[in-house]
């Protein structure tokens, strides 16, 4: 445990040049006075590591030092080779960078962990997009990754289901949803999501901003992507559901219906059906997600749902009835 912590301490220093005992203590979760400790073992172990004093000190390496990544376990070193995405890195023009950079993690390894890759690629593959999705990237993608890195503002077109509308934004992020590409910036004075593919057109205007470091990217986008699911299943309807019903939903429905539902079924009658509140977003999109549960499900409220699934079921119940 104090090898590691040591270890992270040294790559601290190399990566921010100079942090202060509060500041690496919060890094890595300890005391400031085992902060203290800590580097008297390390600089007792030969790392060249000293303290200034005064306004903006803090510890620092002596200019130059570098640690090879001997101190890596092989589980670390595995897992150094799944976490970057060929794909996506090279969507944003990024696969020389990302192959260059395991060559020199790679070539940093000893010479017992240097196997690490091969048996990554062989136990696992991390492919990001979803299912019958569009082939290549978005064209703006790239230049939005570049202006996300220089923090360049840029000017958007933005195809709306009603209009195309141009804003002046700061690109903070790119995240990958699902196969889908999206944009995080701030307009105005606020932060907005755009689908990249939606994106008609990116033009650098020549500014930069900066940034609010503050900004917790993570954050915004699961607040974000809870707010859409809530806002998207804006209705509820109730509905009685056989335990085929209740075990096939959530292959019909949203995720996060799916378990509501689940979560507030009632008690089972005796042939095992549950009464349970459904979310969702309408009457015309609930008719259409229920009618695969077929006869493993009936709809009890709203009424209007209601008539549609029964229009729907004699319609089908007079295509393949016998024949006339």
């Amino acid at each position: 445990m104090r090898a590691a912590r040591l270890i992270s301490m040294v790559l601290l220093l190399q990566s921010r040049e100079a942090m202060t005992a509060g500041e690496l203590a919060r890094e890595l979760e300890v005391s400031e006075r085992t902060v203290y400790r800590d580097m008297e073992a390390l600089s007792a172990a030969g790392v060249p590591v000293y303290a200034d004093q005064g306004r903006g000190g803090g510890y620092r390496l002596v200019g130059g030092y570098r640690t090879r990544l001997t101190g890596l376990t092989r589980e670390e070193a595995e897992a150094l080779f799944l976490s970057g995405l060929p794909g996506p890195a090279a969507d944003m023009g990024r696969a020389g960078a990302l192959a260059a950079a395991e060559l020199k993690v790679l070539a940093a390894l000893p010479a017992a962990l240097r196997d690490a890759p091969a048996r990554a690629s062989r136990r696992f593959l991390l492919d990001a997009p979803g299912w019958f999705g569009e082939s290549g990237p978005p064209p703006p993608l790239r230049d939005l990754a570049r202006a996300v890195w220089q923090d360049e503002t840029v000017e958007l077109r933005y195809r709306r289901r009603d209009a195309e509308v141009t804003r002046t934004a700061e690109p903070y992020a790119l995240v990958l949803k699902n196969g889908v590409w999206y944009l995080v910036a701030r307009v105005g004075e606020g932060f907005r999501t755009y689908r990249v593919d939606r994106i008609a057109a990116v033009r650098p205007d020549g500014g930069v901003f900066d940034r609010d470091e503050d900004f917790d990217l993570a954050a915004h986008w699961h607040e974000g992507a809870a707010d859409f699911v809530r806002s998207m299943l804006r209705e509820e309807a109730t509905v009685r559901l056989s335990p085929a019903g209740l075990r096939l939903l959530r292959y019909a429905v949203e995720p996060h219906a799916a378990r509501r539902a689940v979560r507030e079924a009632g008690e089972p009658d005796e042939r095992g059906w549950v009464v349970t509140t459904l979310p969702v977003e309408s009457v015309a999109v609930a008719a259409s997600e229920l009618m695969r549960l077929g006869a493993e499900a009936e709809v009890l409220a709203p009424p209007e749902l209601r008539a549609r699934m029964a229009e729907s079921a004699a319609r089908m119940a007079d295509l393949y009835g016998p024949p006339r």
